[in-house]
């Protein structure tokens, strides 16, 4: 009992848990302001997609300034911060959207209708903001937080990546569905205020929670001379400057040029306190490409390139191909199952065969399983046609003064309930929706081994997701894990935002085996470049497998304890 006791006060656990509750908070807004932001504009897509755009671009330039404040800052600091922001800005968002729900109307006639306008930008704006202090949490939790409560122990530093990332696997389908239910049974304003009162509970647990972690990790009030040269520079400025004023004033009055000294300095002041921002994005694009783990951080980027997961592209496709949303929530399913597998996967092989080989394990099994994607492009039931143009539809609907295509009013509740808007026809209903036109039923073959070889496909990539996560955590030292990270997540928004931008330029369905066959390459891609970083890390070692010990160097194989694989 005192062992079970001690494990659920212990900063392990309660890191968990506050990631749980933080974690559930952020799906289930990131699930709903889409919705509402659909609902509120006409059943149109337009704001969600501005909204994702403004989201991947702000985070893509501002990923490195975000990485440094937290470098410069104590853990505390940075983490109570990051978390207020985040939430204050939700719950304002849930307020506000719950003010344009009640007086939409009279929004609509104020101002012939700019001051409704005023509001979408207000909370994307606000939304955006939320999004860049999640993205200030996410990494000096994940990435920095956890490494010190793990201390030296590797192998509890892998589990307990795992053990994070199985809840975020958790509650990636759960959150969606239980809002998805409050809004479908309700309102969408009964959503954003259960959201918001969701949101002020957990603020006020999660710090807690955070200020439970630091007391009982004493090494989390150490920080690396990155953070403590900047407190310094700060206590330091006004003696600085102090003696730069007196000689200044001895100038002066040698000199007799009354004023020119001081105002030279001001000037120069001014233009590096503006310039700075650039210099720290560029230092940290300079510093990552210098890092050890380039060439991993890379691979995993270039996985972000892909239409093959369950976001709303891969969704709505299988949709126009005939798939019930409910088949889709059980496939939804399966991928957390697997993506679970994949968790477990990791830990049991990096036990077996140490880190860097178990990135090389992974990437083989996750594109193995992809070559049944690559296989259903050419089955019986593909629609690929090439030489249909991906601009036909919507070319013959401005020429033909038809309106663009909306999401239809009906089949609204679908989205609240599982998420899955058909992007590829702007409509959620399938393409074939009128029995008296619709042709014979399309086999099934292809879209069942698509997502077979997705679900599959999940149990490597989420073991090398964990593999590259624990390389970074490992190699990056205390100094730089924010910058580095915070340009990390940069790079995959920058290839998830090129995936957007590749179905935009293909969007029928008859060009989704096309994207299918670009995924699977930049997938390809990604691993070769691990390949090589692990070639350079380990050598002639590199297909020789070991136990490792679990506080030595991940590349390291102790002699006498090697199999060849």
């Amino acid at each position: 009992l005192g062992s079970v006791i001690a494990y659920f006060t212990s900063a392990k656990f309660l890191l968990y848990l506050g990631h749980a509750l933080s974690t559930w908070g952020d799906r289930m807004w990131h699930f709903a302001v889409s919705v509402f932001l659909v609902e509120l504009y006409g059943n149109s897509l337009l704001l969600t997609a501005v909204y994702g755009l403004v989201v991947a671009g702000s985070v893509l330039l501002l990923g490195a300034l975000i990485g440094d404040w937290v470098d410069k800052n104590s853990r505390l600091k940075v983490a109570q911060t990051s978390l207020v922001v985040q939430n204050s800005s939700v719950i304002l968002c849930g307020v506000i959207l719950m003010i344009i729900f009640l007086f939409k109307t009279q929004l609509l006639t104020l101002y012939h209708g700019w001051l409704l306008t005023l509001c979408y930008i207000l909370v994307i704006t606000i939304a955006n903001i939320a999004n860049l202090a999640s993205t200030a949490t996410a990494i000096t939790i994940q990435r920095d937080w956890i490494v010190v409560v793990a201390g030296e122990d590797r192998s509890k530093l892998a589990d307990m990546n795992a053990t994070i990332r199985r809840i975020d696997q958790l509650t990636n389908i759960l959150a969606p569905m239980a809002v998805g239910q409050i809004m479908t049974f309700g309102s969408p304003m009964i959503g954003c205020g259960f959201i918001s009162g969701w949101n002020l509970m957990s603020m006020c647990v999660e710090y807690l929670l955070l200020w439970k972690v630091y007391q009982k990790t004493p090494t989390l009030a150490r920080k690396s001379a990155k953070a403590e040269a900047s407190e310094l520079k700060q206590l330091n400025a006004k003696k600085e400057s102090d003696v730069k004023l007196a000689e200044g004033v001895q100038l002066m009055v040698e000199k007799d040029v009354s004023g020119f000294e001081p105002q030279q300095e001001k000037e120069v002041g001014c233009a590096a306190r503006i310039a700075e921002p650039f210099i720290t994005f560029r230092d940290g694009w300079v510093a990552y490409y210098n890092q050890p783990v380039f060439l991993a951080g890379m691979g995993l980027a270039f996985l972000y390139m892909t239409v093959l997961g369950f976001d709303c592209i891969t969704t709505g496709y299988a949709y126009t191909q005939g798939l019930s949303g409910s088949v889709l929530s059980l496939l939804m399913g399966a991928s957390a199952v697997t993506g679970i597998m994949g968790t477990v996967a990791f830990t049991w092989l990096r036990r077996k065969c140490g880190l860097i080989r178990t990135g090389l394990i992974s990437g083989v099994a996750q594109f193995a399983c992809l070559i049944l994607c690559v296989i259903s492009v050419f089955m019986p039931g593909s629609p690929m046609d090439l030489t249909v143009s991906p601009f036909a539809d919507i070319s013959a609907r401005l020429f033909e003064n038809e309106p663009l295509p909306t999401i239809a009013s009906p089949e609204s509740e679908m989205i609240f309930a599982t998420g899955m808007p058909n992007l590829l026809n702007g409509s959620i209903a399938p393409a074939n929706s009128d029995p008296e036109m619709s042709p014979e039923p399309v086999p099934l073959i292809s879209v069942s081994l698509l997502f077979a070889g997705v679900i599959a496909a999940r149990v490597g990539l989420w073991s090398f997701d964990l593999t590259v996560t624990q390389l970074l955590q490992e190699n990056v030292i205390e100094s730089e894990r924010g910058i580095i990270n915070g340009v990390q997540n940069s790079m995959n928004y920058l290839l998830d935002l090129l995936h957007f931008i590749m179905v935009i330029l293909a969007p029928n369905p008859e060009a989704f085996g096309l994207l299918v066959l670009i995924s699977v390459s930049f997938v390809g891609m990604g691993h070769i470049m691990y390949f090589r970083f692990a070639q350079k890390s380990l050598g002639k070692q590199l297909f020789v497998c070991h136990t490792p010990d679990p506080k030595a160097a991940p590349d390291s194989s102790p002699p006498g304890n090697t199999s060849t694989v």
